[in-house]
């Protein structure tokens, strides 16, 4: 199997993006207070990351996946608790993608793909702890199950 370019890799990691502040919006609405503010800071950062993302491509002359109008998400989110699992899998699968893009990136790239990769770990963990799942931690973020 070949390894996707550098290039390819963050326009995978860009279509993940996508997918998570997709996602966020569906999260929040089940929300309030506390976790709310979170989902709304989280939803922020993927967004951040995104327009950076879509710079940098555009930039490198890269290919920039198109955003679509809606994404299927992997379960109904009903409620608090279906809100707080949804989070979990959208920092999980994002991160997975960075995890991926690691093996294709050097330099300020690989820098980048590194630091999301943690980023949504440790945001992976904190929703955890707010639904109140265990473990609250994985042995190896991003990887695929």
């Amino acid at each position: 199997m070949r390894q996707p370019s550098a290039g390819e890799a963050l326009a995978s990691a860009l279509s993940a993006e996508y997918a998570a502040i997709y996602a966020y919006g569906r999260i929040g609405v089940r929300l309030s207070g506390a976790a709310r503010d979170a989902a709304r800071q989280a939803e922020a950062a993927h967004r951040h990351r995104r327009d950076a993302l879509v710079v940098q491509l555009t930039t490198a002359g890269g290919v920039v996946p198109p955003d679509r109008a809606g994404y299927a998400l992997p379960f109904p989110v009903t409620d608090r608790a279906s809100a707080l699992r949804l989070a979990v899998e959208v920092e999980e699968r994002t991160a997975a993608h960075w995890r991926a893009a690691l093996a294709s990136t050097t330099g300020a790239e690989r820098d980048q793909a590194l630091a999301a990769l943690v980023e949504y770990a440790v945001r992976a963990t904190r929703w955890r702890k707010t639904a109140g799942l265990t473990p609250l931690t994985v042995p190896f973020p991003g990887r695929p199950t």
